[in-house]
């Protein structure tokens, strides 16, 4: 059995993953490098200081944790933190993970090996049907069916694994409905499948967003199978998360002249297994790679831990110097300036928090325009 935070560590999480300009990739390499959330929540406005904040930096306090809790139990919903014995293992796998999610509904379905479906919002009737007997089929053998409650393929998703065990993750707040079409859907997912969502209680779902979830959506599954995407479409951004996550992709074929099926078809042309049924689906995942991620042994905060009072004020104007408005990776930072990985992380959690640079998928960072 998984041991458990103790109560002073799980609010510190808590806290620091509601903590203004905390996101993932923050909250990680605070975590890597202090020697736990409770220190991290103590160095934080010390660590703004040194990244030259403008005015003070938003901290969460136990109230708005509290709040957020008893928001949550009043309709039936928790907050599971990194660390808890019952955070999913599979995301746990992911770089970052998320710090903290929302759930409402059957937690066991955690426990179940899943596989995403994912498509076009404006479904064909055969995409819907495609999608449907693929999730009723994958689901009577024993897998959850993961997907992001769009209209379109994703619905039809839900509604066809509902009896065998269905897991929806929200753009907003779990609390928060949407589309509206979908209402009905949320709710009986909420009572019989279960509902996920990164964001905090009450936030509106926003179209930058929505990556986020995606990356949830791939992290939760051993695959994802995309029926019916255009070619700029979430479900080709749900695809190549699944890639960087080592996940398997799966792409159901289309008609050439269907615009819906252009970037499903594109998956397939750049050696996406081409799937038509379950079948072909539980065949492929079969493989050494596949039962590796069935056992997958979780992320730790065990890294060599570094203060901030000890990295040289040379060593901070050498990371700016490397920075620009075009992203770049954290990696190439660090090849660039030639510094101790641990001592960019440091300096980058400086300037995250003084609210000077931008991190974006893939740990890339930028820096932001000057006010």
């Amino acid at each position: 059995m998984k041991r458990g935070l103790d109560d002073a560590e799980r609010m510190a999480r808590l806290r620091l993953a509601r903590s203004a300009f905390v996101g993932p990739a923050t909250f990680r390499d605070l975590m890597q490098n202090m020697p736990d959330a409770v220190s991290a929540l103590d160095a934080l406005p010390e660590l703004a200081r040194r990244g030259n904040i403008k005015g003070k930096l938003r901290i969460a306090s136990e109230d708005e944790i509290a709040n957020e809790t008893l928001a949550l139990a009043s309709i039936g919903a928790r907050l599971i933190v990194f660390g808890d014995p019952d955070y999913p293992t599979p995301l746990a796998m992911i770089d970052p993970p998320p710090p903290v999610i929302s759930v409402m509904g059957d937690i066991k379905l955690l426990s179940k090996r899943a596989l995403a479906v994912v498509g076009s919002r404006n479904a064909s009737a055969a995409g819907a049907k495609i999608a449907s007997d693929i999730s009723r089929d994958l689901g009577q053998n024993g897998f959850a069916i993961v997907s992001g409650l769009a209209r379109g393929i994703d619905a039809a998703a839900h509604r066809a694994s509902l009896a065998t065990g269905t897991i929806a993750v929200l753009g907003g707040g779990i609390d928060v409905v949407y589309p509206a079409e979908n209402r009905a859907l949320q709710k009986e997912i909420g009572e019989r499948g279960l509902l996920i969502a990164e964001m905090p209680f009450g936030t509106e779902p926003r179209a930058n967003l929505f990556p986020r979830r995606n990356r949830l959506i791939s992290g939760l599954s051993l695959g994802v199978v995309v029926v019916e995407a255009a070619l700029r479409s979430g479900s080709l951004i749900t695809a190549r998360f699944a890639l960087e996550q080592d996940r398997e992709v799966f792409a159901v074929p289309g008609s050439p002249l269907d615009p819906r099926t252009r970037g499903s078809n594109s998956l397939i042309k750049q050696g996406a297994p081409l799937v038509e049924n379950a079948e072909d689906i539980l065949a492929a995942i079969d493989t050494p790679m596949m039962r590796r991620l069935l056992e997958p042994a979780p992320r730790d905060y065990t890294a060599p831990k570094i203060r901030a009072d000890d990295i040289d004020d040379s060593a901070r104007t050498r990371v700016l110097s490397a920075l620009g408005p075009t992203p770049v990776l954290k990696d190439e930072i660090i090849r660039q300036t030639g510094l101790p990985a641990a001592e960019v992380a440091v300096i980058l959690i400086e300037l995250v928090l003084a609210n000077r640079i931008s991190r974006d998928a893939g740990d890339r960072v930028s820096l932001l325009p000057e006010d």
